[in-house]
């Protein structure tokens, strides 16, 4: 039954990663970030999460722990692929692996431009500030750097130069090892 905890900056990749890697595994999929995210209106990936973030509900310490409790409650079930910016941190006794997906900052904002249909400059600008609210509210609330659950990580895998489905080759040749 197993636990796989994913995260990484955002435009990273990782919820693509986990689902994918949930889909090859039959497994379940959850994503706190996508809970976070229905709580916006913003057509546009990066501005939901913006949007959320500035708002009164997305700044309470309680908003984030009910969200915390839902992926704690689903991982002791198992069989599930877990995908938040801190899940690695909120499973870390609970994941059976722990993955951090790198990609460089270039990379990101193009990945994050494509995706959203939004100018470069524009998709870099907003992975930069919703990195810094992130960092702040996290390290106020958790009392931790979300970039450092790269070192909590049992894999570290940088998807800058990757395909989808050659990184999701290298997390089940990971993944086969440690079996």
């Amino acid at each position: 039954m197993p636990v796989i905890a994913i995260t990484g900056l955002p435009g990273s990749g990782s919820s693509t990663i986990a689902r994918l890697l949930a889909e090859k595994l039959k497994v379940k999929y959850f994503s706190p970030g996508e809970y976070f995210k229905s709580h916006s209106i913003a057509k546009h990936q990066t501005k939901q999460v913006l949007s959320v973030w500035l708002s009164k509900e997305g700044t309470k310490k309680r908003f984030h722990e009910d969200i915390d409790k839902m992926q704690v409650k689903l991982a002791k079930k198992g069989n599930v692929v877990i995908c938040g910016k801190l899940s690695i941190y909120m499973l870390k006794d609970i994941a059976d692996y722990k993955i951090w997906i790198k990609c460089a900052a270039d990379e990101r904002a193009k990945r994050t431009a494509e995706r959203d249909g939004i100018s470069f400059e524009e998709a870099k600008k907003s992975i930069l500030e919703r990195e810094k609210i992130e960092a702040k509210e996290w390290r106020k609330d958790y009392g931790i750097d979300y970039r450092e659950q790269e070192r909590m990580a049992d894999i570290v895998i940088d998807t800058s130069n990757m395909s989808k489905e050659k990184t999701i080759e290298k997390l089940m040749s990971c993944i086969n090892q440690a079996l």
